[in-house]
This record gives structure tokens, sequence and C-alpha cells, in this order.
């Protein structure tokens, strides 16, 4: 049901400027420790099924710009918005390891058979339009009797690579740095695994680990998670995969530059192919696109499309949420007097949040709602103009949204 039309807020100007987120485990059989498997290059892959990508996915822009444009409610010039990387935004701040700042979507994740060197991680993070890389341990290992994919990470800096809904649950991440580990959702329910108990994991040694829960971790074939120092222990291999952040430019460009740097023996995945994409579990959303698609479902005629648009230009899906120059905040970048009437509590935790892209987004839906953008046309037109009240604006998220129908319809 489309909302009432409310009274028009006074927009709010702001000067842009650049800018300077069970059972009794089963055992290992005694005796002489196993040493850690390889990573199973092409298993990644194949268990894509079972463990699909998440998080951002990447920008459809002609001139490669994200950063902020105006709050709902607010404007400003006829100039588009400089890009600009933003200030650290702080999303959650408690528990034994480093507030969550910002997202760093994966588009691509690479792995080869041994360690990949450091200066094939610099050549990769020198590519153009590459935003961030980081490199990890790994190896396959055996849990409960099967093989799993584990990755060893340090959990402040990783959890920003993982789906926004993994990501903001500081419990996983505190359960790392405690030397527990975690699992996907699947791992978790095939392996009867329950959170608090332990379990032998063989690799080059067979340390007990308790689990500490389960969140789905956006990448293919990769189902748990453990500690730098429990990796270490079992003998993960270092650096043997690299996940490549690369905003406004074609994954498919990025894999083939990945895969040339690394040369053939290399498994690089594009993390955007359809095939890594889920829409969670429960109907639960774990990415911006699954995100974008729920939220429009609250306005009739509203297509996700244009929500996704708007998230690109204001912060680059959650990449540059930082507060504006005028004051304005989070993933879709509301001025807090405007998020005080349209602010939705969508996850359901009891608040609404301007900085969790689970309420954002929504809450821009809502806005966008409530100024008729569920009857198309003319009346779209004019809901988009009174997010951000500017032609170029409007202009630039109806090509986007295009873009977005294009490549995901």
């Amino acid at each position: 049901m489309t909302a009432a039309r409310p009274p028009r807020q006074r927009p709010q100007k702001k000067q842009r400027k650049g800018r300077s987120s069970p059972g009794a485990p089963a055992g290992a059989a005694g005796g002489r420790p196993r040493r850690v498997l390889p990573l199973l290059i092409a298993t990644i892959a194949a268990l894509a099924v079972a463990s699909t990508s998440a998080g951002v996915y990447a920008a459809l822009t002609t001139d490669g710009s994200g950063g902020h444009a105006a709050s709902p409610g607010g404007s400003h010039g006829d100039a588009p918005p400089s890009a600009g990387q933003g200030d650290p935004v702080k999303v959650v701040d408690e528990g034994q390891v480093a507030p969550l700042r910002r997202v760093v979507p994966p588009d691509v994740l690479a792995a080869e058979a041994g360690s990949i060197s450091a200066a094939k991680i610099a050549k990769i993070a020198k590519l153009k339009r590459v935003r961030d890389v980081v490199a990890v341990a790994g190896g396959a290992v055996q849990l409960q009797g099967r093989q799993v994919n584990a990755f060893a990470v340090d959990p402040s800096s990783f959890r920003s690579w993982t789906p926004p809904g993994t990501a903001k649950r500081t419990d996983l991440w505190a359960a790392l740095a405690a030397d527990r580990f975690v699992v996907s959702p699947d791992a978790a329910k095939q392996l009867q695994l329950t959170k608090g108990y332990e379990y032998p994991v063989v690799g080059r040694t067979i340390p007990k680990l308790t689990m500490g829960g389960s969140g789905d971790l956006g990448l293919p074939g990769i189902n748990m998670l453990v500690s730098k120092k429990s990796g270490t222990q079992m003998g993960l291999v270092p650096n043997v995969a690299v996940l490549v952040n690369a905003p406004g430019v074609s994954p498919a460009k990025v894999v083939t530059a990945v895969r040339k740097i690394l040369g053939r023996g290399a498994n690089v995945v594009n993390l955007h192919d359809a095939k890594y994409q889920s829409s969670g579990t429960g109907g639960k959303a774990n990415s911006y696109l699954d995100l974008y698609k729920q939220a429009a479902t609250s306005c009739p005629g509203l297509s996700w499309t244009v929500l996704a648009a708007i998230g690109q230009v204001e912060s680059d899906h959650g990449r540059n949420a930082g507060r504006s120059s005028a004051g304005a905040l989070g993933p879709m970048q509301f001025m807090p007097a405007t998020w005080k009437s349209y602010g939705v509590d969508g996850d359901g935790d009891g608040k609404a949040d301007i900085m969790n892209p689970y309420d954002a987004i929504p809450g821009a839906a809502k806005y966008l709602c409530a100024n008729g953008a569920g009857r198309g046309g003319q009346q779209l037109y004019r809901a988009i103009w009174h997010y951000n009240h500017a032609d170029w604006y409007v202009q630039k998220v109806l090509n986007l949204a295009r873009a977005y129908a294009a490549r995901y319809n």
C-alpha cells in the first residue's frame, strides 16, 4: 500500500566538498597427526551452491565515481558530487574486536595451491580501479570427519569483507578473537555442530576448538573461519587466497587481470556470477542486492533498481557512508531530522539505525514511496527529486537504474 504523501520538508541545503563501516563431537583417530590437506582450488567453485557469495555488488557507472549525493530532503548545486574515500564509519564498537567501520564488498576471489607471493599481491593492489585487497591463510581441514575449506583471518579487519548481516554480528567476531571457530549455516547443519561445543579440527595438528557460531560468509566454497593463531597452529597455508574489491569496473575484467598476474594454475572467481548470488536463508537478506530487492516490495510499483541506483550514488553501497559536510549519515545518506520521520527498524532489533543498511535501505523505500515513487512516470521523477533537489541527480539515478535492470533482470 502506498503511503500518504507527507507535508514537504524544507530542504536542507548543503555544500559539497571532497572527503578527507548435540551430540558429542566425533573425535579424530589417535596416532600421528596428519599434515594439513592443500586447499582444494577446484572445490572453491564446486561448493559454491552450498556457500554462495554475498556483499555489495559492483557499481555500474560510466565515470566510475562514487561518494555522496544530497541526503533526502537536501539540495545543492548543478554539478555532480566529487568522489571520495570518506571517513571511517562507526557501526558497532564493543567486545574484543575493532568496530566495523566500513563495508568492503569482495568482487573477486582468487586462490593458488601454495602461498601467493607478496610481489603478486602488490601487483593486484596496483591494478587500475582496485581499491582494497586482503590476503588470507587457508587450507582444507577435517571437521566431524568431513573435509571443509577454512580461512584463517584477523576478525577486526576481515569482518568488513563479509555480508552486512554477518559483519555487524560482533558476537561472531569476538568468538574468532577468542580462538573459537565460525562456520557457514550450511556447514553447521550438515556437520551437526552446536555452538559452545568443542570439536577436534584435523590439520597438521589436531587442536580442539569451540564453535563460536555460524553466519553467512559470502564466499563460495569457504565454509569455516578460524583465528590467525589457530590457522598457524593447524598449518594453514599463508596467503593462499586474496579477495579483491574494485568498485566501478566490470568484475570480469578484474578476473582477467588477476588471472594474468597469478598464472594459469590459479583459480579466480567472479563473485558476481549469478550462480554465486543468493537471497539468504529463511528470507534473510545477505547482501545489498538482496536488501534493495526486499525493501522495494514495501512500495508496490517501485523497482529495486531505483534503490540500488540511489545506494550507489549516495554511498557506493555503503563504502562511503560517513557523515557528509551537512551532517547526512549512513549508506542512504539521510539527514538525522528526516530519519526521525522515515527511519525503519528493518532487522527487528528494536531500533532504527541510520547507519545500518538493514534499516536505511527500507527507510529510503519508505521515503520514496511517501513521495509517490510507486506510481512511476513523473511521480517517480519527482520522488527522486525530493531525495536530492537536482535534475542531474534524477537523471543519473534513472540511468543507473536502467543499467541495473539490464544487468540483473
